[in-house]
């Protein structure tokens, strides 16, 4: 059997963007070349502006997918170059010449601003599998590196996660990365309220339950802030 007659096991979308192709054709029809604006339009020079614009993001800081797939489909304003005013000393120096330049100024009706041109998700989609094939995206590496950041800035699990399930990563990911992690939650927990509270911590229920709110406010559980106060009722 020839090689004409064997069916090709690929089912091709239509929707679908062939990456390699697509790069093909910016460096056919841009002078610049990649991650430079495009100088000229098509779907190909939208998607390379769209490809800066996830470098600029990313380079900032990390994101999640969900999270860059969000900001990707907001469209930028359309830039709209500010009209000249004329100097207030030219208004001092010739009232009478400038009179009825001013009238005119107060009846012209400003221009509506330009309405921003939606960014079809298909486009931005091969960006992120273009990300993807860098390894500039990566869920697993984003929570872990996250839980690591904001437990250094004296939060706990329970709002991490509540803020990466925010953030759109899958729950699996989120809980494999709390497992993971070596933070103690409970001497950090221990070290947040001595910094508040001081070294010697409240005895009496009701500066106790300062801190238990103060503690499950910055997003720690039960059980952790219990290690620090064993006497605390269920």
């Amino acid at each position: 059997m020839s090689d004409e007659n064997i069916p090709d096991k690929k089912i091709m979308n239509e929707n679908v963007i062939d990456l390699k192709k697509l790069l093909e054709e910016v460096a056919q029809n841009s002078e610049s070349t990649l991650f430079e604006p495009p100088k000229k339009d098509g779907n190909a020079a939208k998607i390379n502006t769209l490809i800066n614009r996830a470098m600029r993001l990313l380079a900032q800081r990390d994101h999640g997918e969900t999270e860059l797939r969000r900001k990707l489909l907001i469209p930028p304003m359309p830039f709209v170059k500010p009209q000249n005013k004329k100097s207030s000393w030219a208004s001092r120096k010739k009232p009478a010449q400038n009179e009825f330049a001013e009238e005119e100024v107060v009846r012209a009706k400003p221009e509506p601003r330009p309405v921003p041109e939606a960014i079809p998700e298909e486009h931005v989609q091969a960006v992120i599998d273009y990300c993807y094939q860098h390894q500039w995206l990566d869920d697993a590496k984003f929570a872990s590196r996250y839980i690591s950041g904001r437990s250094h800035k004296g939060y706990g699990a329970q709002r991490i996660r509540s803020e990466l399930l925010q953030k759109g990563v899958d729950k699996e990911i989120i809980t494999v990365a709390l497992e993971n992690t070596d933070v103690d939650w409970c001497a950090l927990a221990r070290d947040l309220a001595v910094r508040k509270f001081g070294e010697n911590l409240p005895t009496d229920w009701k500066e106790k339950s300062k801190v238990l709110r103060y503690l499950l406010y910055r997003g720690f559980f039960q059980e952790e802030i219990q290690s620090i106060y064993r006497d605390f009722d269920d």
